[in-house]
């Protein structure tokens, strides 16, 4: 190399010498025509380099990540805080991950195999993974944090994941899982991140939340622990991370700080000053200002949870009428809740799945007026019997008796229930109904209202999987506390559909059943379905994030922290391999 360029260097300067030694007419045709032939090389190279190169990640970069709230459990068994499910997401693997198309693929497995009865799973562990103190993961590793979450000494959040679960140890890289019914969604737990068992094996089950390890720890996954900041009272304020190598296809962003706030103001001063790069705890309410910067990119991913207005009919007569509840869910203007109180970040939905199976759009949410739909609400109860007494409300007789046409809706009295409440009071008086709101802390609506299902309607979220199994909230079986049918729907058809999606080993079939399902769920109106809210990323332009599909949480972001990356360069495709 060091040969051609000497040569090349001579053949220049002797070419430009010829052209000042040529007469004084022809130097300066001659220094055109090289010019000319040196800018049409240079755009030449470029078009070339441009039409035959691509740009290749580049290890390099540091990403200053805000999240309020202080770490308290960095374990994957224990986290119960979004900044403790965070920092877990980036410290350690699962047997599995979800890729940026939002499926579920091998992570810290090799391979897994389900068995034609739905009820063992096969795992073959890769053996070129290894923890951040350089010791590999085994079978060992996995078995003792799966059955650290079934100790019910610990309390683990996770416990009821993995009840009734047994383990079949093979060798020190495969192992089986076993089930005592088939459930197809049961995969999905195979996220959780995997402690190593020769630090934490020897401590008794009462030490295991008092551990050091539980805030400075060692995982397997893409980000190590460097330095953990603290302040004078012992509070960490920041993690130095560093990319693990010790994994397939490790980070490209080769540094991580993550600082923690106690305030989201703080966290928007931070991105707007240039010393934050990204974070996911931006209010809807405060996008605006962080959109304000031209550097900032939001990205936006639906949520696997579903806001209805959910209806108990053993409480109401007037709402074991049909068109009562038809009405009721026609006349409510999904897409101006989602405007007025999440910002505009939520999805509409009129059933009970959502994200992409919520392929149940009905007329509800058509281009119609407000009057149109108000005015097909009255039609729908006028045509019901629903007629004004002398007072102008609302009557029917309904088995001998004469009923008003009156509702009490229950919810929380957070922020985000109050101000939809509100709107729901409205568009419910708008077609005659009388509505009473009662709110209550979340506690005391959980244990005294939906627990024991003392409610005619309850405004309430259901926080569901990734998997939309219906079968918790749908199922007649769950109608009853502790099961989570809280609207008591009970459909016979719908049941069968909901047991089949469960142990079908095609995800065709499931998805087909369970659409079919909630179609039917739609139809009988046992709740006004609303929206399904958005997860959002703040995050500076220069760092380059693939698409982000199938998030169960806000931690999942995370998942795929290895297609990440800021550097880049310029590679033509001849020398990729």
């Amino acid at each position: 190399m060091k040969f051609l360029r000497s040569v090349f260097s001579r053949l220049f300067d002797s070419l430009l010498r010829h052209i000042e030694l040529a007469p004084t007419s022809d130097r300066i045709i001659l220094r055109t025509l090289f010019f000319i032939i040196l800018f049409s090389g240079a755009v030449l190279l470029y078009n070339i380099n441009h039409e035959y190169s691509t740009e290749t990640p580049v290890r390099g970069g540091t990403l200053h990540e805000g999240i309020i709230g202080a770490p308290r459990f960095v374990n994957p068994v224990l986290a119960s805080t979004r900044a403790d499910h965070d920092m877990t997401a980036l410290l350690f693997s699962g047997l599995m991950k979800i890729n940026p198309n939002g499926e579920l693929v091998p992570n810290l497995a090799e391979s897994v195999t389900v068995s034609e009865d739905g009820l063992t799973y096969n795992v073959v562990l890769r053996k070129d993974i290894y923890f951040h103190d350089e010791t590999p993961v085994t079978v060992r590793d996995v078995l003792f944090t799966l059955r650290l979450i079934q100790n019910p000494d610990l309390k683990s959040p996770l416990r009821g994941n993995w009840t009734g679960v047994t383990f079949e140890e093979i060798s020190d890289s495969e192992f089986n899982i076993v089930l005592e019914e088939a459930y197809a969604p049961f995969i999905e737990n195979f996220t959780v991140g995997i402690l190593p068992a020769h630090l934490w094996s020897s401590l008794p089950i009462e030490q295991v939340p008092f551990s050091q390890l539980n805030t400075e720890p060692i995982g397997a996954g893409a980000f190590k622990l460097v330095e953990a900041r603290r302040d004078q009272s012992g509070v960490i304020q920041s993690y130095i991370l560093e990319a693990h190598q010790d994994i397939p296809n490790p980070s490209d962003i080769e540094t991580l700080e993550v600082v923690f706030f106690e305030t989201e103001a703080a966290i928007i001063q931070g991105l707007a000053d240039g010393t934050l790069d990204a974070s996911a705890y931006i209010s809807n309410e405060s996008l605006g200002l962080t959109l304000e910067h031209d550097n900032i990119t939001v990205i936006r991913e639906p949520l696997p949870r579903v806001f209805a207005v959910f209806f108990n009919q053993n409480k109401s007569v007037v709402l074991r009428d049909d068109a009562v509840r038809e009405a009721l869910s026609l006349v409510v203007d999904r897409e101006e809740i989602i405007q007025e109180t999440l910002f505009t970040q939520g999805v509409p939905i009129n059933g009970p799945i959502a994200g992409t199976l919520s392929a149940l759009e009905s007329s509800e949410d058509s281009n119609e007026s407000t009057d149109d739909r108000v005015a097909q609400a009255k039609q729908i109860l006028q045509d019901a019997g629903w007629l004004e007494n002398n007072q102008g409300r609302l009557e029917k007789e309904i088995d001998g008796n004469t009923e008003t046409l009156r509702i009490t809706l229950k919810t929380s009295n957070a922020p985000l229930f109050v101000s939809i409440s509100t709107l729901l009071k409205r568009y419910f008086e708008e077609i005659g109904v009388e509505v009473t709101i009662d709110q209550f802390e979340q506690s005391d609506l959980l244990q005294g209202v939906i627990r024991p299902r003392d409610f005619e309607a309850l405004l309430f979220g259901l926080d569901m999987n990734r998997s939309y199994d219906l079968y918790p909230f749908w199922h007649s079986s769950q109608k009853d506390d502790p099961g989570l049918n809280i609207a008591q729907y009970t459909n016979l058809t719908v049941d069968d559909l909901l047991e089949e999606s469960r142990v079908a080993t095609s995800s065709d079939a499931r998805t087909e059943y369970r659409i079919e399902a909630a179609t039917t769920i739609a139809n009988e109106h046992p709740a006004i379905f609303l929206f399904q809210p958005y997860t959002t990323y703040v995050v500076d332009k220069d760092f380059v994030i693939p698409s982000m599909i199938g998030l169960a949480k806000p931690s999942d972001r995370f998942s795929n922290m290895s297609e990440w990356y800021t550097d880049s360069d310029e590679l033509w495709n001849v020398f990729r391999q």
